[in-house]
């Protein structure tokens, strides 16, 4: 009996109908709100050194600015993604983009360090559940066997908007100032905020998780029992927050870090972390790709690739501080980068190999939420805290130690993963239809 095969089948979605140029119009759109979404949340660290210098603010105020974005999206997530569901997927996603691209507006027109922080928690606000919500509206238009390639390249979106959002802030705050960062921003998310629904619509999405519902109820076992039912799914949560702890840090401060310590100004800093972060993005598919590829026969494999992952970037990030500024530094930062979200994948496999098909969308959300929780809001906040007491480079000396726990929580995960597949089984046994299980 093959448990992965059978997990993989639970839910049959009828894609069918939908034509292959209407799916990728969808795909295009949806992928172009969530670069906006990124860039609205990333463009805040291109300038970080001009509010540091007009507001003489801390490294820590500067940090939570960056941070309570991640704070609200990680609070925010799961309901709201429950809110979609109920109230329409295509509404809910204009409304949230609408949301983030009015308060990034707002942002450009801050005129102190409080008004700053309401408009970047009203951004936190909107941009709450556009990733899960987005990837269920990109799945439910193509053909389920497009699943994996579909969901790593949607979400890499994620780090090419950083990228754009920190390069073309950086420049345009060089040439503009900061204010016009901001509305750039703003006008982008508004513009496609407007052409999605136009576009989209939602009686021609498909219903893919309807039929495992049925089932499950048939079976009379709960499914969002099986979101917290084992160890080693809590393990990826954890072990997938802990880890983007690193990765929302790198994110948040290489722009200062390359002012600070290579003298650069924020056009060119912003330039290069660019650079450095589509790398992040470029990593991500790939070690998705190499995880589908090696573990194809023995899904638990991922697990000990995201250990890899984990001890791989602390290695990497402390050789690179252990150099001094220069070119040397940035190549090994850059291959940093390249693993540093590569335990996104494996994760998100593990986390869908042991939870119930009809709640893989609450699932991701409660990744997201880890995520946020424990990576992308408090990684910023205190790196800054750590930068004000001893200097950003040896808080960045210190934060590799996050992936050496990320990677114990995995190795936790490990050795409770098969026992934890056996009893997820009879209960996908009763939610699949005849003649599936082989």
């Amino acid at each position: 009996m093959n448990v992965h095969h059978a997990l993989a089948d639970t839910i049959e979605t009828s894609t069918a109908s939908t034509p292959r140029l209407y799916a990728w119009c969808v795909f295009a759109l949806s992928f172009g709100l969530l670069i906006s979404d990124y860039m609205s949340r990333q463009v805040l660290n291109a300038i970080f050194p001009l509010l540091k210098s007009e507001w003489a603010l801390s490294d820590s105020q500067l940090g939570l600015l960056s941070g309570i974005v991640g704070l609200m999206v990680g609070l925010l997530t799961v309901p709201m993604s429950l809110m979609a569901d109920r109230w329409g997927r295509v509404r809910s996603l204009v409304l949230m983009a609408a949301i983030w691209s009015l308060a990034t507006l707002g942002s450009g027109f801050a005129q102190n360090y409080q008004h700053m922080l309401l408009a970047r928690s009203l951004v936190g606000i909107g941009e709450a559940a556009y990733a899960s919500v987005g990837v269920a509206v990109v799945l439910s238009v193509f053909p389920k066997q497009m699943r994996a390639t579909l969901i790593s390249t949607f979400m890499a979106g994620a780090m090419f908007g950083s990228v754009l959002g920190m390069a073309l802030g950086g420049i345009i705050a060089a040439h503009l100032g900061w204010r016009s960062a901001f509305i750039v921003m703003a006008i982008f998310g508004l513009t496609l905020a407007i052409i999605y629904p136009l576009v989209v619509k939602e009686r021609r999405l498909g219903n893919c998780t309807q039929t495992a519902n049925q089932h499950a109820e048939a079976n009379g076992k709960s499914p969002l029992r099986s979101l917290f039912a084992s160890r080693s799914v809590i393990s990826a949560y954890i072990g997938s927050g802990l880890q983007m702890f690193i990765g929302a840090s790198l994110i948040a401060w290489l722009p200062s870090y390359l002012n600070r310590y290579y003298h650069m100004g924020t056009d060119r800093a912003g330039m290069i972390s660019a650079v450095l972060i589509l790398a992040g993005g470029a990593g991500m598919i790939l070690c998705g790709i190499l995880s589908d590829r090696l573990c194809r026969k023995a899904p638990e494999r991922k697990i000990s690739l995201a250990v890899a992952y984990c001890l791989i970037t602390s290695l990497l990030l402390s050789a690179a501080m252990l150099l001094p500024p220069g070119v040397a530094q940035l190549v090994v930062i850059a291959l940093a980068m390249l693993v540093v979200t590569g335990t996104f994948g494996p994760a998100g496999a593990a986390i869908a190999n042991l939870t119930h098909p009809s709640v893989h969308g609450t699932a991701f959300a409660i990744l997201a939420l880890s995520n946020n929780l424990l990576g992308q809001g408090p990684g910023p906040y205190v790196t800054g805290l750590l930068a004000d007491a001893f200097g950003l480079d040896r808080a960045f000396q210190m934060i590799p130690l996050i992936s050496i726990a990320a990677a114990l929580v995995f190795c936790y995960g490990k050795r409770h993963y098969q026992r934890d597949i056996q009893k997820l089984m009879p209960t996908v046994a009763g939610a699949t239809p005849a003649g599936r299980m082989s």
